[in-house]
This record gives structure tokens, sequence and C-alpha cells, in this order.
């Protein structure tokens, strides 16, 4: 038996099989989690296309985190196919790779930081309180970050994004702790996704870590990352909320 036998886990934003989503998709499987992942518009097709290449194929949800509409419609595309949820996984990011990354801080325009900041930190809170009655106690949300306390190279304003969702994760434990559910994020180092590509100079942050990690990192390697958010999500964790956990090699306990 896994540690997610029985369990009903909803993965928010999957697109390609080697993002952190669709790791933690498939460890949550082969721990005995019902499984259903989402994503929306152009990319829709494409989850569903690598929906396939999980353990058990799952039912791929639309759902846009920025969409009043498709949060409202949620809970209803969730119950045709389980009857409510043990588990929410956030696994949205977003900030425009020509204005917002790479250096350009400074020149960043409000309208592009305003959507970073509604879909990487801003869609937790959508999320938690979109699923919020399919949960019920015990339930466990977990979403990914990237260590938000100092300033990257080219990270900029995902940067201050990820700090809002860290920040945000923190009220949601406040908020939903006594009707039993638990809000956590996973801190990992930087992998070779999708998302890390669209980052102008994000390859230095990367040999920061091959470098330093006292553990060591394979950037292309999900699977621990996966693991520490598939842990989160099942009854090993049954008082723990609002916590960080690093999945770094260790980077973040250094000082040089």
């Amino acid at each position: 038996m896994g540690i997610l036998e029985g369990k009903r886990i909803l993965v928010a934003g999957v697109t390609m099989d080697s993002s952190i989503g669709f790791a933690t998709a498939k460890v949550a499987q082969e721990q005995g989690a019902t499984v259903l992942i989402s994503n929306f518009g152009r990319a829709l097709g494409i989850t569903r296309r690598i929906a396939k290449r999980l353990p058990v194929e799952p039912p791929v949800l639309e759902l846009d985190v920025t969409d009043p509409e498709h949060l409202a419609g949620l809970e209803a595309q969730v119950r045709e196919h389980v009857d409510g949820l043990d588990g929410v996984v956030h696994s949205i990011a977003y900030g425009n790779p020509e204005t917002l990354l790479g250096g350009k801080f400074l020149d960043g325009p409000w309208d592009d930081v305003a959507q970073a900041v509604q879909v990487s930190a801003y869609s937790l809170k959508s999320l938690a309180t979109a699923t919020r009655p399919l949960l019920s106690s015990g339930s466990s949300i977990v979403g990914l970050t990237f260590d938000a306390t100092v300033a990257w190279p080219a990270y900029d304003w995902m940067g201050v994004a990820k700090a809002g969702l860290e920040s945000a994760s923190r009220y949601l434990a406040r908020d939903l702790g006594p009707e039993g559910i638990r809000v956590n994020l996973v801190s990992a180092g930087p992998l070779k996704t999708l998302a890390a590509k669209a980052i102008p100079g994000f390859e230095r942050l990367e040999q920061t870590w091959e470098d330093r990690a006292p553990l060591g990192w394979d950037n292309a390697d999900q699977t621990p990352t996966a693991k520490a958010v598939v842990a989160l999500l099942s009854d090993f964790f049954p008082a723990t909320t609002g916590e960080i956990v690093h999945v770094d090699g260790g980077f973040h306990a250094l000082g040089a």
C-alpha cells in the first residue's frame, strides 16, 4: 500500500512530462492516489496527450485560475470523476520573460507584473477557495516555490511573485487550519522545466547549484521534488502547515 492509497488528488498546472506537476501526478499514482490534472487554452491539448504517459491516464480538466467562471465550475468538473478531494497541488506560475525576467526588474511594466502576481501567487488562494467545498478535515494543499527570501540573478519579478505566494500560503494555513486543511509549499532547486527554459540567464543558477549543493543537484530530475509534494499530501505530516520544505540538495542551508 502506498502513502496516498485511496486519496483523491488534483494536480493543477500540468503541461509537459518534464514538469514538476507531471512528476507529482506520477508519484501520487504510484502511491495509490486517484489523480486528476488540469490545464487550459492551447496547452490543454498538450496536457491531454502527455496524460497518456502516466501509469494511469487521468481525467484532464480545463482550468484557468484567472477565470472566475472556470473557478466557479471547478467543483462540478471534479465531481464528474470523484466525490471529493483529499489533496490539491498548485503547480502554476507565469511571468512574461520578455518584460519581467533576465535582468529587467527596473523596467517591468505594471500590467505584466500584475499578471505574474495573479497567476503565480493570488491563484493559490483562488484554487484553495474553489476546491474548499471538496476538501475535508485532513486534506492538504501543496504549492511549489523557488526560494523568495533573497534576490536571484535573472529571476526578477518572478521572485517578487513567489514571495507573494509564500506569504499567501501562510495566510491560507491560518484561515483553513480550523477546518483541518493544511497548506504547505515545496521550494525546489532549479530544474530544467518549461518555465525555467523561458528565463534568460537561468543557467547561472543551475551552475551555482551544481557547485555548492552539499548533496549535489540533478537539474533534470523532478522526482525528489515530487516525492516531497506527495509526502506533504499524505497523512505523514498531520500537524504541519504554513511550512516551506526545501528540496534543493541542501543549498539553502549554506551562507557561502
